[in-house]
């Protein structure tokens, strides 16, 4: 069995399997986490339509691991929690439960910005809430908040800020939040920056150390304040 206090606090870099069958059960209050929906998004064109003309989107080199995962993930993420949130569960629905807390992502903000991306995402959760709808502009290169726009590093980044009011709707301060598909670290920075104790797990060792350094250099950014 693991010692959960070495873990939290920090990005580990392996297979999050074999980090949930060493936690006990319900160590985690929350698990926030964005798994491979199986859909090979890697892999499609998609375009935008701006002012400027079209562009292509990033071109992501480093490909992930697209494949679905087994009920056996969800049993052990259930077992290890209290709670859970997990994006693109309506890709999962065999194994998990009906639920009238669906969160809904509208990435499209006003809808001036066309492109082929999907107007949106679902998340799955836990919770006996009502749907809750969140606006968060995140389409292509155009993002919510262009000042301080967030670098994309990895092809299904998620937005601090989104995350963030996640976070403040559906935890509570310090509570222990676990991300098992960690990426590019959103759910660590958003945690930091909102008094969250946080456990964050990502097998592929490039966009590991990538999101160590993001957070890294996010810390030294709030610390001179």
């Amino acid at each position: 069995m693991l010692n959960v206090n070495d873990l939290i606090g920090k990005i580990t870099c392996a297979d999050c399997m074999d980090i949930l069958k060493q936690l006990p059960d319900k160590c985690i209050d929350l698990v926030l986490t964005d798994p491979p929906y199986g859909i090979n998004i890697e892999k499609m064109n998609f375009t935008q339509s701006t002012k400027g003309g079209v562009c292509q989107r990033n071109d992501y080199s480093n490909c992930f691991d697209d494949n679905k995962l087994s009920r056996e993930f969800f049993d052990e993420m259930k077992r290890v929690s209290k709670n859970q949130i997990i994006f693109g569960g309506n890709y999962y629905s065999e194994y998990l439960e009906s639920t009238q807390g669906w969160i809904v992502w509208n990435k499209k903000g006003d809808g001036r910005y066309s492109n082929d991306f999907a107007d949106g995402e679902l998340a799955w959760t836990s919770m006996k809430k009502p749907l809750k709808i969140y606006h968060y502009l995140w389409t292509g290169m155009i993002q919510q908040d262009m000042k301080n726009k967030e670098k994309r590093i990895h092809p299904t980044q998620k937005p601090v800020d989104l995350f963030g009011q996640i976070i403040r709707d559906y935890s509570n301060e310090n509570d222990l939040i676990l991300d098992c598909f960690s990426g590019s670290g959103t759910t660590a920075i958003a945690c930091h920056k909102l008094k969250r104790r946080f456990i964050c797990i990502e097998k592929d060792k490039d966009y590991y150390e990538a999101s160590v350094k993001r957070l890294e250099d996010e810390r030294k950014q709030l610390n001179l304040f």
